[in-house]
């Protein structure tokens, strides 16, 4: 059995997920819009919507327009990069590319970090229960949204 990678939650050397996702993006084709929007969801373990990675992308003269945010963040969704937090409307990098199946997430709503997990169970358990009540499952998304343990310390 592989050893579970910390959650963002938990203390860890933040370089590491930096480093293994920026790995994991070599030999794709990232433009220079793609990895700066790579680079700007590595920044921390939190979830962020278009606009604001729209924001960190350049000043007014450089930035660019809504569809080129957009097309890398499907970009890079599509290369299992980033994922999409739907309740949220925003983003996060993936905690484990290239070895992440069926993410779940836990999302803390005043820090807004995101911790990433591995859901293949719990995924096969809503699965089952669709199929023996004649549902027929799409697309599963597994979000917890609660507050984290600094959160709950700070008050």
């Amino acid at each position: 059995m592989s050893k579970r990678p910390p959650l963002a939650f938990e203390s860890h050397d933040h370089r590491t997920c930096q480093k293994a996702a920026l790995d994991c993006a070599e030999g794709l084709r990232l433009t220079n819009w793609r990895r700066k929007v790579l680079e700007i969801l590595l920044e921390q373990h939190r979830s962020l919507g278009a606009y604001e990675i729209l924001e960190r992308l350049g000043d007014d003269d450089s930035k660019p327009k809504p569809p080129t945010a957009y097309r890398a963040l499907d970009y890079l969704v599509e290369h299992g990069l980033a994922h999409r937090i739907e309740k949220m409307n925003a983003y996060v990098a993936c905690a484990q590319p290239g070895a992440c199946d069926r993410a779940g997430f836990f999302f803390c709503k005043r820090c807004h970090t995101v911790a990433e997990v591995q859901c293949d169970g719990a995924e096969s358990d809503l699965m089952r229960v669709a199929a023996t009540s004649g549902f027929t499952a799409e697309q599963t998304v597994i979000e917890v949204e609660g507050i984290c343990a600094d959160c709950q310390d700070a008050g």
